[in-house]
């Protein structure tokens, strides 16, 4: 069962955060470990390990660019440790912003964020699990790429 199945909504891009957080309540007065206190050891592990679960997609569904990723690997567009290659001309880009980090740097990683997303900001919004098409769902996953990209300079700037 995949976290949308668990929580009883449509696959998405970007959750409703009231609906999740209805739906997370819900299934934790359903599932909470300390409701099958007198429950069999079975049915206290069964709810245990739902209550993980729940706690997991939670935590995934919470996060757009967490929800972005988990879309993408349903999707089979998406592996664990993959080397995805991002174009040359933002790589250069990014060099360049890198080797010059000041104080307008956020800003600037920014700016970049804003411009990588406009182009994918309409598929995001408009995601449908039977009408995106996979060419729409690879340019999705290139600017998740390049936004965790962006966001290892912010991270290195902070540190």
């Amino acid at each position: 069962m995949n976290y949308f199945e668990l929580f009883d909504i449509p696959v998405t891009l970007q959750v409703d955060k009231n609906i999740l957080s209805k739906k997370y309540v819900e299934l934790q007065k359903k599932f909470h470990p300390d409701f099958f206190t007198q429950a069999t050891e079975q049915e206290q592990a069964d709810a245990l390990e739902t209550s993980s679960q729940v706690n997991k997609a939670l935590k995934v569904l919470r996060n757009e660019d967490a929800t972005i990723k988990y879309v993408l690997q349903l999707k089979g567009l998406l592996e664990e440790e993959e080397k995805y290659q991002l174009p040359p001309d933002f790589l250069m880009e990014v060099m360049e912003l890198n080797e010059e980090l000041s104080d307008d740097s956020v800003q600037q990683v920014n700016e970049l964020e804003q411009q990588i997303k406009a182009p994918v900001q309409a598929i995001i919004d408009n995601f449908t699990e039977s009408g995106t098409s996979t060419a729409d769902l690879l340019k999705v996953k290139e600017y998740y790429y390049k936004k965790k990209y962006l966001q290892r300079i912010l991270d290195r700037m902070a540190g």
